[in-house]
């Protein structure tokens, strides 16, 4: 009966009711579940560990990416929770948008294993190439902001110097810990603080990166403000973010503040804050998900 109860809270979230709905019909990642939902990794990240400590869903490796999907044993008695969730209004429109990615999913996959698909040998992989050219860099000190449950930041500690992982959230910064612990690094600190008034010392990192979480701040500028304070004069920020949307139920269901950003003010608030040598670069959009996403870089003065 406990166990019931806490997974009538736990879907009282609407997020987190689209996410269980979703990976209830196919195994998806965290990048497909942000691409499908419109929220950022940190608060994907924090639901699926919601989700996975009520023993709702389970996590699978594959080929290097963490896929979730529903785990619930036959004879649980949630099932028929579960059937109700899944027979719910998708008001939202998840369901064709999955059907897209999974289109595109099964596209990929055909290319992959055609003559034409073997860009590579057997035994290599673009992922591991990516990992060898990322070795060549310097060892950096990096700072995530809004690292979630650290996919991002294990990625990063693999050839860092010493990352600073960065959430509000305790149970994501959890998550984080034990994904790092399985992974055997030791190079990542991990600080619950609020991202507009860190502990850390002035310039003394060597790259911030922040990925989609700006939407739901109240004062994103101030953020920008405090990652140029930790950096190192010459120091690189790394920011993605959403573009412009119309997708306005996003304010109630998912908190956001902002309904994406327009680059050029962005830029304004890199330049106040410090940084030069901005660069910009806008992604397509995935499929039929409304929302596309920008990367904007920038450099604090030396």
């Amino acid at each position: 009966m406990n166990d019931l109860s806490q997974a009538f809270r736990a879907l009282g979230d609407p997020t987190r009711l689209r996410i269980l709905r979703l990976v209830a019909q196919a195994p998806l990642n965290v990048t497909e579940l942000v691409s499908l939902v419109g929220v950022a990794q940190s608060s994907v990240s924090h639901h699926l560990a919601k989700l996975r400590g009520l023993g709702l869903i389970r996590e699978e490796r594959q080929a290097g990416f963490s896929y979730y999907s529903l785990g619930l044993a036959a004879d649980d008695g949630r099932w028929p929770l579960i059937r109700l969730a899944q027979e719910a209004e998708d008001g939202a429109g998840d369901r064709a948008r999955l059907e897209d990615l999974l289109r595109q999913r099964a596209d990929r996959q055909a290319l992959a294993e055609s003559q034409n698909g073997r860009l590579l040998e057997p035994g290599q992989s673009w992922f591991l190439w990516a990992g060898a050219l990322a070795s060549l860099l310097p060892a950096l000190d990096v700072a995530d902001f809004g690292c979630g449950t650290g996919v991002l930041s294990v990625a990063i500690a693999r050839w860092a110097k010493q990352v600073w992982a960065i959430d509000q959230s305790a149970e994501a910064l959890e998550e984080a810990r034990e994904r790092a612990r399985r992974e055997g690094l030791t190079n990542i600190r991990f600080l619950r603080e609020d991202l507009g008034a860190l502990s850390l010392p002035d310039g003394k990192r060597d790259l911030v990166v922040i990925s989609q979480s700006l939407h739901y701040l109240e004062a994103p500028g101030a953020v920008l403000a405090e990652a140029a304070r930790i950096l190192k004069p010459g120091g690189r920020l790394v920011v993605l973010e959403l573009m412009p949307h119309d997708e306005r139920w996003v304010r109630e269901r998912l908190g956001h503040r902002h309904l994406g950003f327009e680059p050029e003010a962005l830029e304004a608030s890199l330049r106040r804050a410090g940084f030069t040598h901005l660069s910009f670069e806008t992604h397509s959009r995935d499929g039929a998900s409304p929302f596309r996403v920008f990367l904007l870089t920038g450099e604090k003065k030396r």
